[in-house]
């Protein structure tokens, strides 16, 4: 069974993965959060691209109801995504504090168990929805339109001026599903490796800034810098990076510039 993948120009198709066992859930909740459904009985790829394609589709259409609801309410939204790891909640944490006073915050935390993040993140003045995919969700390793949409039901837009998306941790499937977000950014860690912008070449293209965080660490590294930046460039030229380290706070403030300048 192949893999299925969507381009930019939202055609679906397959790549053939052989005898290797392979699957991945792109998404059976469509609008009703009750329904998952189950692909393995079309006999056709042809009618596994159809399915993908009208939920891609659907997907779609809410994502622009959710961009109408922002927009009408003024609101910005920046779409966090990255692997696990890589620092995104110890960012925001630094992110909120810096916001305090100059920006109305909601946070959509999305994260396959436990409210663990979310409750790193109270405390900071910032409004909260907890979007656990594991409940409901059918445990996806991404966030899409409609579970973005529900997670506004926790949120008031009219008290907020950016909303920031916590998505699952996944360098794959995230970026593949638009959720109505003003920008899709990228948080990368340098213990990653530099040849990651040419093995996740649509996650690295679909963000408007790559923020390399654990930059203190790059003494104890074997990372070359200069190799990420030339792979990054090849599959998203003129991308802004900006080098961070959320631990120790060295970099956040052009990360915080970039988000208040949205």
């Amino acid at each position: 069974m192949g893999r299925f993948h969507r381009h930019d120009d939202g055609t679906v198709h397959e790549h053939d993965h052989g005898d290797h066992p392979h699957h991945h859930d792109h998404g059976d909740y469509v609008a009703d959060p009750e329904v998952i459904g189950d692909h393995s009985g079309y006999d056709t790829e042809r009618e596994r691209i159809e399915i993908l394609e009208d939920i891609y589709a659907e997907n779609d259409h809410l994502a622009q109801h959710n961009r109408e609801s922002f927009a009408a309410h003024g609101v910005k939204v920046v779409n966090l995504m990255s692997s696990p790891g890589s620092g995104k909640t110890t960012l925001l944490e630094r992110t909120l504090a810096q916001l305090q006073g100059k920006l109305r915050v909601g946070i959509i935390e999305g994260d396959i168990e436990t409210p663990l993040d979310a409750e790193r993140l109270g405390g900071y003045g910032a409004q909260i929805s907890l979007l656990n995919t594991g409940h409901g969700f059918g445990g996806e390793c991404h966030l899409d339109a409609p579970m973005v949409h529900h997670a506004l039901d926790e949120l008031d837009l009219s008290q907020l001026d950016l909303v920031i998306i916590e998505n699952v941790g996944n360098l794959v499937c995230p970026a593949e599903f638009d959720v109505g977000e003003t920008a899709k950014a990228m948080l990368f860690s340098i213990t990653e490796g530099e040849d990651k912008p040419l093995k996740y070449p649509v996650m690295f293209r679909s963000v408007k800034i790559v923020v390399v965080n654990k930059m203190d660490l790059a003494p104890y590294l074997n990372f070359d810098m200069d190799k990420f930046r030339g792979y990054l460039e090849q599959v998203n030229p003129g991308v802004k990076v900006i080098e961070i380290s959320a631990q120790n706070g060295d970099g956040v403030d052009a990360w915080v510039k970039w988000l208040e300048n949205l």
